[in-house]
Protein backbone atom coordinates (compact mmCIF):
# COMPACT_ATOMS: atom_id res chain seq x y z
CA UNK A 1 0.00 0.00 0.00
CA UNK A 2 2.78 2.30 0.91
CA UNK A 3 4.60 2.20 -2.03
CA UNK A 4 1.86 2.96 -4.33
CA UNK A 5 1.19 5.79 -2.28
CA UNK A 6 5.02 7.27 -2.95
CA UNK A 7 4.83 5.63 -6.58
CA UNK A 8 2.23 8.33 -7.34
CA UNK A 9 3.50 11.32 -5.67
CA UNK A 10 7.30 10.69 -7.68
CA UNK A 11 4.65 10.57 -11.11
CA UNK A 12 2.90 13.41 -9.74
CA UNK A 13 5.98 15.00 -9.31
CA UNK A 14 7.23 14.33 -12.61
CA UNK A 15 3.95 15.49 -13.92
CA UNK A 16 4.23 18.61 -12.66
CA UNK A 17 7.39 19.55 -14.42
CA UNK A 18 5.08 19.25 -17.42
CA UNK A 19 2.91 22.31 -16.39
CA UNK A 20 3.18 25.74 -18.03
CA UNK A 21 1.35 29.09 -16.90
CA UNK A 22 -0.15 30.15 -20.40
CA UNK A 23 -0.21 34.00 -19.18
CA UNK A 24 3.56 33.63 -19.54
CA UNK A 25 3.68 30.97 -22.24
CA UNK A 26 2.13 33.11 -24.91
CA UNK A 27 4.37 36.06 -25.95
CA UNK A 28 3.04 38.61 -28.47
CA UNK A 29 5.14 41.02 -30.66
CA UNK A 30 4.16 43.92 -32.45
CA UNK A 31 7.02 43.92 -35.44
CA UNK A 32 7.86 46.85 -37.19
CA UNK A 33 11.86 45.66 -38.63
CA UNK A 34 13.17 42.23 -38.75
CA UNK A 35 15.21 42.99 -35.70
CA UNK A 36 12.53 42.95 -33.46
CA UNK A 37 11.79 39.70 -33.72
CA UNK A 38 15.19 38.79 -31.92
CA UNK A 39 14.64 41.80 -29.47
CA UNK A 40 12.58 40.72 -25.97
CA UNK A 41 12.05 44.66 -25.54
CA UNK A 42 9.50 44.39 -28.02
CA UNK A 43 7.93 41.13 -26.37
CA UNK A 44 4.43 41.43 -24.57
CA UNK A 45 2.40 38.89 -22.41
CA UNK A 46 -1.59 38.44 -21.46
CA UNK A 47 -3.21 40.15 -18.89
CA UNK A 48 -5.54 36.90 -19.41
CA UNK A 49 -5.51 33.57 -21.35
CA UNK A 50 -8.76 32.36 -19.21
CA UNK A 51 -10.87 32.30 -22.15
CA UNK A 52 -8.63 30.13 -24.04
CA UNK A 53 -6.93 27.49 -21.49
CA UNK A 54 -9.42 27.82 -18.88
CA UNK A 55 -9.74 29.09 -15.08
CA UNK A 56 -6.10 27.59 -13.82
CA UNK A 57 -4.39 29.65 -17.21
CA UNK A 58 -2.21 26.36 -17.57
CA UNK A 59 -0.94 24.34 -20.20
CA UNK A 60 -0.18 20.63 -19.71
CA UNK A 61 2.03 18.37 -21.77
CA UNK A 62 5.67 20.57 -22.65
CA UNK A 63 8.86 21.70 -20.59
CA UNK A 64 9.53 25.03 -21.79
CA UNK A 65 6.49 26.03 -23.92
CA UNK A 66 6.74 29.46 -26.13
CA UNK A 67 3.47 30.13 -27.33
CA UNK A 68 4.61 32.57 -30.06
CA UNK A 69 2.40 34.72 -31.70
CA UNK A 70 4.00 37.89 -33.63
CA UNK A 71 1.91 40.83 -35.43
CA UNK A 72 3.26 43.02 -38.37
CA UNK A 73 2.48 46.48 -36.73
CA UNK A 74 -0.12 47.47 -38.88
CA UNK A 75 -1.85 45.17 -41.00
CA UNK A 76 -1.67 42.58 -38.39
CA UNK A 77 -0.51 39.45 -40.60
CA UNK A 78 0.15 37.06 -38.24
CA UNK A 79 3.07 34.50 -37.50
CA UNK A 80 2.25 31.53 -35.15
CA UNK A 81 4.70 28.92 -34.02
CA UNK A 82 5.01 26.70 -31.34
CA UNK A 83 8.30 25.77 -29.58
CA UNK A 84 9.11 23.75 -26.61
CA UNK A 85 11.67 21.58 -25.12
CA UNK A 86 10.14 18.60 -24.52
CA UNK A 87 6.72 17.14 -24.13
CA UNK A 88 4.65 14.31 -21.74
CA UNK A 89 3.74 11.74 -24.26
CA UNK A 90 7.44 11.11 -25.31
CA UNK A 91 8.34 9.50 -22.13
CA UNK A 92 4.70 8.53 -20.46
CA UNK A 93 1.72 6.40 -21.92
CA UNK A 94 -0.80 7.64 -19.63
CA UNK A 95 -0.96 10.87 -20.17
CA UNK A 96 -1.46 13.02 -23.15
CA UNK A 97 -0.29 16.78 -24.02
CA UNK A 98 -2.99 19.82 -24.21
CA UNK A 99 -3.58 20.31 -28.04
CA UNK A 100 -2.52 23.59 -27.37
CA UNK A 101 -2.53 24.49 -31.33
CA UNK A 102 -6.31 23.75 -31.85
CA UNK A 103 -7.08 25.94 -28.95
CA UNK A 104 -5.12 29.16 -30.32
CA UNK A 105 -6.26 28.65 -34.21
CA UNK A 106 -9.70 28.38 -32.30
CA UNK A 107 -9.54 32.37 -32.01
CA UNK A 108 -6.84 33.34 -34.75
CA UNK A 109 -8.50 33.52 -38.05
CA UNK A 110 -6.54 31.25 -40.69
CA UNK A 111 -4.31 32.30 -43.15
CA UNK A 112 -1.43 33.05 -40.91
CA UNK A 113 2.23 32.09 -41.49
CA UNK A 114 4.41 29.54 -39.86
CA UNK A 115 7.95 30.00 -40.35
CA UNK A 116 10.06 33.26 -39.77
CA UNK A 117 10.84 33.68 -43.59
CA UNK A 118 7.53 34.38 -44.75
CA UNK A 119 6.69 36.17 -42.47
CA UNK A 120 10.04 38.74 -42.86
CA UNK A 121 8.89 38.79 -46.52
CA UNK A 122 5.56 39.78 -45.22
CA UNK A 123 7.23 42.45 -43.41
CA UNK A 124 8.63 44.14 -47.09
CA UNK A 125 4.73 44.53 -47.88
CA UNK A 126 3.99 46.69 -44.84
CA UNK A 127 4.72 49.36 -46.80
CA UNK A 128 1.56 49.86 -48.69
CA UNK A 129 -0.72 49.29 -45.56
CA UNK A 130 -3.17 52.72 -44.98
CA UNK A 131 -5.46 52.71 -42.39
CA UNK A 132 -9.10 52.21 -43.01
CA UNK A 133 -11.89 54.57 -43.07
CA UNK A 134 -12.21 58.09 -42.89
CA UNK A 135 -9.64 60.52 -40.79
CA UNK A 136 -11.30 62.11 -37.72
CA UNK A 137 -8.59 63.30 -35.84
CA UNK A 138 -4.87 64.02 -35.69
CA UNK A 139 -2.69 64.17 -32.63
CA UNK A 140 1.04 64.54 -31.32
CA UNK A 141 3.05 62.85 -28.06
CA UNK A 142 6.08 63.55 -27.06
CA UNK A 143 7.93 60.13 -26.78
CA UNK A 144 11.02 61.00 -24.29
CA UNK A 145 12.85 57.66 -25.66
CA UNK A 146 12.89 59.22 -29.59
CA UNK A 147 13.79 62.72 -28.02
CA UNK A 148 10.41 64.03 -30.33
CA UNK A 149 6.55 64.63 -30.78
CA UNK A 150 5.56 61.00 -32.47
CA UNK A 151 1.69 61.29 -34.53
CA UNK A 152 -1.28 59.46 -34.48
CA UNK A 153 -4.43 59.44 -36.33
CA UNK A 154 -7.83 57.92 -35.41
CA UNK A 155 -10.13 56.64 -38.64
CA UNK A 156 -13.91 55.43 -38.42
CA UNK A 157 -13.76 52.65 -40.48
CA UNK A 158 -16.85 50.03 -41.18
CA UNK A 159 -16.94 46.47 -43.30
CA UNK A 160 -17.58 47.94 -46.76
CA UNK A 161 -13.63 49.00 -46.85
CA UNK A 162 -11.73 47.23 -48.34
CA UNK A 163 -9.27 44.47 -46.67
CA UNK A 164 -10.93 45.70 -43.16
CA UNK A 165 -13.51 42.51 -42.49
CA UNK A 166 -9.81 40.65 -42.41
CA UNK A 167 -8.08 43.01 -40.17
CA UNK A 168 -10.65 43.33 -37.80
CA UNK A 169 -10.57 39.65 -37.07
CA UNK A 170 -7.15 39.65 -36.78
CA UNK A 171 -7.50 42.96 -34.31
CA UNK A 172 -10.28 41.24 -31.96
CA UNK A 173 -7.95 38.43 -31.18
CA UNK A 174 -6.04 40.72 -28.76
CA UNK A 175 -9.29 40.93 -26.49
CA UNK A 176 -9.18 37.91 -25.28
CA UNK A 177 -5.41 38.21 -23.81
CA UNK A 178 -6.64 41.88 -22.04
CA UNK A 179 -10.02 42.28 -21.32
CA UNK A 180 -11.53 39.67 -19.27
CA UNK A 181 -14.84 38.97 -20.06
CA UNK A 182 -14.33 39.35 -24.14
CA UNK A 183 -16.47 38.66 -27.23
CA UNK A 184 -16.14 38.32 -30.62
CA UNK A 185 -18.86 40.85 -32.21
CA UNK A 186 -21.38 40.43 -35.03
CA UNK A 187 -19.63 42.16 -37.83
CA UNK A 188 -22.59 41.59 -39.96
CA UNK A 189 -24.73 43.82 -38.27
CA UNK A 190 -24.47 47.21 -39.65
CA UNK A 191 -25.22 48.76 -36.53
CA UNK A 192 -21.46 48.25 -35.66
CA UNK A 193 -18.57 51.52 -35.79
CA UNK A 194 -15.25 50.91 -35.77
CA UNK A 195 -13.05 53.26 -34.45
CA UNK A 196 -8.77 52.83 -34.99
CA UNK A 197 -6.30 54.71 -33.66
CA UNK A 198 -2.78 54.05 -36.00
CA UNK A 199 0.47 55.43 -35.18
CA UNK A 200 2.84 57.15 -38.13
CA UNK A 201 6.49 55.96 -37.97
CA UNK A 202 9.50 55.84 -40.50
CA UNK A 203 10.76 53.07 -42.53
CA UNK A 204 14.00 53.28 -44.92
CA UNK A 205 12.42 57.29 -46.06
CA UNK A 206 8.48 55.79 -46.38
CA UNK A 207 6.15 56.82 -43.65
CA UNK A 208 4.09 53.70 -42.33
CA UNK A 209 1.23 52.78 -40.06
CA UNK A 210 0.93 51.03 -36.97
CA UNK A 211 -1.80 49.68 -34.56
CA UNK A 212 -2.13 51.32 -31.59
CA UNK A 213 -5.93 50.22 -30.53
CA UNK A 214 -9.43 50.69 -31.47
CA UNK A 215 -12.97 50.91 -30.01
CA UNK A 216 -16.56 49.16 -31.37
CA UNK A 217 -19.43 50.99 -30.80
CA UNK A 218 -23.32 49.84 -31.30
CA UNK A 219 -25.91 51.66 -32.40
CA UNK A 220 -29.22 51.23 -30.81
CA UNK A 221 -32.00 52.43 -32.08
CA UNK A 222 -34.49 54.81 -30.18
CA UNK A 223 -37.83 55.23 -30.99
CA UNK A 224 -38.85 56.84 -33.86
CA UNK A 225 -35.74 58.20 -34.90
CA UNK A 226 -32.65 58.43 -32.61
CA UNK A 227 -30.22 56.33 -31.96
CA UNK A 228 -28.10 55.78 -28.73
CA UNK A 229 -24.50 54.33 -29.34
CA UNK A 230 -23.25 52.44 -26.73
CA UNK A 231 -19.76 51.41 -26.81
CA UNK A 232 -18.71 47.54 -26.30
CA UNK A 233 -14.94 47.43 -26.20
CA UNK A 234 -12.04 49.18 -26.38
CA UNK A 235 -8.25 48.38 -26.42
CA UNK A 236 -5.28 50.40 -26.51
CA UNK A 237 -2.44 48.14 -26.96
CA UNK A 238 -0.36 47.09 -23.56
CA UNK A 239 2.68 48.94 -25.80
CA UNK A 240 0.82 52.31 -26.18
CA UNK A 241 -0.90 52.24 -23.01
CA UNK A 242 -0.47 54.71 -20.16
CA UNK A 243 0.31 57.69 -23.23
CA UNK A 244 -3.12 58.71 -22.94
CA UNK A 245 -4.50 57.53 -26.54
CA UNK A 246 -7.96 56.05 -24.61
CA UNK A 247 -8.39 59.25 -23.67
CA UNK A 248 -7.60 60.75 -27.35
CA UNK A 249 -10.18 57.97 -28.72
CA UNK A 250 -13.24 58.58 -26.13
CA UNK A 251 -13.09 61.98 -27.14
CA UNK A 252 -13.02 61.94 -30.41
CA UNK A 253 -15.95 59.69 -30.59
CA UNK A 254 -17.88 61.52 -28.30
CA UNK A 255 -17.14 64.63 -30.84
CA UNK A 256 -17.80 62.34 -33.65
CA UNK A 257 -21.86 61.78 -32.45
CA UNK A 258 -22.19 65.20 -30.87
CA UNK A 259 -22.07 66.41 -34.46
CA UNK A 260 -25.29 64.19 -35.62
CA UNK A 261 -28.56 65.14 -34.82
CA UNK A 262 -30.05 61.98 -34.40
CA UNK A 263 -27.70 60.94 -31.43
CA UNK A 264 -29.50 61.16 -28.15
CA UNK A 265 -26.78 60.20 -25.85
CA UNK A 266 -23.81 57.93 -25.63
CA UNK A 267 -23.85 54.99 -23.01
CA UNK A 268 -21.22 52.06 -22.30
CA UNK A 269 -21.66 48.50 -21.93
CA UNK A 270 -20.19 46.99 -18.52
CA UNK A 271 -17.60 49.10 -18.21
CA UNK A 272 -14.67 48.24 -16.28
CA UNK A 273 -13.49 50.75 -13.56
CA UNK A 274 -10.30 51.62 -15.53
CA UNK A 275 -13.11 52.48 -18.12
CA UNK A 276 -14.57 54.91 -15.86
CA UNK A 277 -11.76 56.56 -14.55
CA UNK A 278 -11.09 57.61 -18.18
CA UNK A 279 -14.53 58.70 -19.16
CA UNK A 280 -14.64 60.53 -15.85
CA UNK A 281 -11.73 62.66 -16.98
CA UNK A 282 -12.82 62.98 -20.92
CA UNK A 283 -16.24 64.41 -19.77
CA UNK A 284 -15.51 66.47 -17.24
CA UNK A 285 -12.68 68.04 -19.64
CA UNK A 286 -15.08 68.16 -21.96
CA UNK A 287 -17.96 69.50 -19.49
CA UNK A 288 -15.80 72.03 -17.61
CA UNK A 289 -16.82 75.04 -19.68
CA UNK A 290 -20.34 74.77 -20.26
CA UNK A 291 -22.01 77.26 -18.45
CA UNK A 292 -24.79 75.02 -16.41
CA UNK A 293 -21.39 73.98 -14.38
CA UNK A 294 -20.23 77.25 -13.27
CA UNK A 295 -19.32 77.27 -9.67
CA UNK A 296 -22.46 79.22 -8.80
CA UNK A 297 -24.74 76.85 -10.36
CA UNK A 298 -22.75 73.45 -8.61
CA UNK A 299 -23.14 74.94 -5.12
CA UNK A 300 -26.70 75.11 -5.70
CA UNK A 301 -26.66 71.39 -6.48
CA UNK A 302 -27.69 68.77 -9.45
CA UNK A 303 -30.45 70.23 -11.86
CA UNK A 304 -32.27 69.42 -15.00
CA UNK A 305 -30.07 72.50 -16.84
CA UNK A 306 -26.69 69.96 -16.53
CA UNK A 307 -28.67 67.06 -17.88
CA UNK A 308 -30.42 68.90 -20.93
CA UNK A 309 -27.59 70.72 -21.58
CA UNK A 310 -25.20 67.86 -21.40
CA UNK A 311 -27.02 65.80 -23.13
CA UNK A 312 -27.79 68.32 -26.49
CA UNK A 313 -24.75 69.90 -26.56
CA UNK A 314 -22.11 66.90 -25.61
CA UNK A 315 -24.42 63.64 -25.84
CA UNK A 316 -23.66 62.78 -22.22
CA UNK A 317 -25.99 60.61 -20.44
CA UNK A 318 -27.81 61.72 -17.31
CA UNK A 319 -26.32 59.16 -14.56
CA UNK A 320 -22.96 60.53 -16.59
CA UNK A 321 -23.49 63.67 -15.69
CA UNK A 322 -24.37 63.17 -12.31
CA UNK A 323 -20.89 62.32 -12.05
CA UNK A 324 -19.47 64.78 -13.81
CA UNK A 325 -21.55 67.50 -11.59
CA UNK A 326 -19.74 65.64 -8.52
CA UNK A 327 -16.39 65.85 -9.31
CA UNK A 328 -16.62 69.38 -11.03
CA UNK A 329 -17.97 70.36 -7.46
CA UNK A 330 -15.78 68.93 -5.54
CA UNK A 331 -13.11 71.38 -7.64
CA UNK A 332 -15.29 74.02 -6.53
CA UNK A 333 -15.97 73.48 -2.85
CA UNK A 334 -13.44 74.39 0.09
CA UNK A 335 -12.72 71.28 1.82
CA UNK A 336 -11.58 72.87 4.57
CA UNK A 337 -14.96 75.18 5.31
CA UNK A 338 -16.75 73.01 7.24
CA UNK A 339 -19.92 74.36 5.71
CA UNK A 340 -19.13 73.69 2.34
CA UNK A 341 -17.84 70.62 3.14
CA UNK A 342 -20.77 69.18 4.65
CA UNK A 343 -22.99 70.38 2.18
CA UNK A 344 -21.04 68.33 -0.27
CA UNK A 345 -20.90 65.51 1.95
CA UNK A 346 -24.43 65.42 2.42
CA UNK A 347 -25.21 65.82 -1.31
CA UNK A 348 -23.21 62.41 -2.40
CA UNK A 349 -24.47 60.72 0.34
CA UNK A 350 -28.26 61.18 -0.41
CA UNK A 351 -27.31 59.96 -4.06
CA UNK A 352 -25.46 56.84 -2.60
CA UNK A 353 -28.26 55.79 -0.07
CA UNK A 354 -30.57 55.45 -2.93
CA UNK A 355 -29.82 51.67 -3.21
CA UNK A 356 -30.01 51.49 0.62
CA UNK A 357 -33.43 53.09 0.98
CA UNK A 358 -34.62 51.01 -1.85
CA UNK A 359 -33.80 48.08 -0.21
CA UNK A 360 -35.51 49.58 3.15
CA UNK A 361 -39.24 50.34 1.42
CA UNK A 362 -38.34 46.51 -0.12
CA UNK A 363 -38.55 45.41 4.08
CA UNK A 364 -41.54 47.95 4.60
CA UNK A 365 -43.50 45.85 1.87
CA UNK A 366 -42.31 42.74 3.58
CA UNK A 367 -43.26 43.48 7.02
CA UNK A 368 -46.53 43.56 5.64
CA UNK A 369 -46.55 39.89 4.87
CA UNK A 370 -43.91 38.33 7.11
CA UNK A 371 -44.24 36.45 10.19
CA UNK A 372 -42.40 38.08 13.14
CA UNK A 373 -39.63 35.67 13.50
CA UNK A 374 -38.58 36.09 9.48
CA UNK A 375 -38.71 39.58 9.67
CA UNK A 376 -36.11 39.47 12.45
CA UNK A 377 -33.65 37.47 10.23
CA UNK A 378 -34.51 40.02 7.23
CA UNK A 379 -33.41 43.15 9.77
CA UNK A 380 -30.77 41.30 10.93
CA UNK A 381 -29.04 41.56 7.36
CA UNK A 382 -29.46 45.31 6.98
CA UNK A 383 -27.84 46.69 9.96
CA UNK A 384 -27.92 50.52 10.34
CA UNK A 385 -24.22 51.19 11.69
CA UNK A 386 -22.67 49.00 8.89
CA UNK A 387 -24.88 51.19 6.05
CA UNK A 388 -23.20 54.19 7.89
CA UNK A 389 -19.39 52.53 7.65
CA UNK A 390 -20.18 51.77 4.38
CA UNK A 391 -21.89 54.79 3.15
CA UNK A 392 -18.72 56.35 4.57
CA UNK A 393 -16.02 54.05 2.82
CA UNK A 394 -17.55 54.65 -0.35
CA UNK A 395 -17.76 58.48 -0.19
CA UNK A 396 -14.29 58.52 1.11
CA UNK A 397 -13.64 56.31 -1.81
CA UNK A 398 -15.35 58.45 -4.29
CA UNK A 399 -13.63 61.82 -3.30
CA UNK A 400 -9.99 60.06 -3.93
CA UNK A 401 -11.27 59.01 -7.39
CA UNK A 402 -12.59 62.06 -8.21
CA UNK A 403 -9.27 63.70 -6.98
CA UNK A 404 -7.48 61.69 -9.36
CA UNK A 405 -9.40 63.19 -12.55
CA UNK A 406 -8.94 66.21 -11.25
CA UNK A 407 -5.24 65.75 -10.70
CA UNK A 408 -5.62 64.90 -14.73
CA UNK A 409 -7.48 67.86 -15.63
CA UNK A 410 -5.46 70.30 -14.22
CA UNK A 411 -2.27 68.58 -16.06
CA UNK A 412 -4.00 68.24 -19.34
Amino acid sequence: KKSFSSGLTAMEKKLAEYKCNTNEAIQLKLVRFPEDLEDDNTTFNPEYSHQVFGDDEIAFGYKGLKILLYYIAGNLSTLFRIEYTSKVNEKFDCVEADDVESKIREIIPPGFCTNTDDFVSLLEKEVNFKPFGMLLHTYSVHNEEAGEDITYQIYKADMTCPGFREYHERLQTFLMWFIETASFIDVDDERWNYFLVFEKYNKDGATLFATVGYMTVYNYYVYPDKTRPRVSQMLILPPFQGEGHGAQLLETVHRYYMSSPTVLDITAEDPSENYVKLRDFVLVKLCQDLLCFSPGKLMQGFSQEMVTEAQQKLKINKQHTRRVYEILRLRATDMGDAEQSRSYRLDIKRRLIGPYKKKQRELAKMRRCLRPEELMNQLNQIDLNMQHEQLEESFQQLISDYRRVLERVAQA
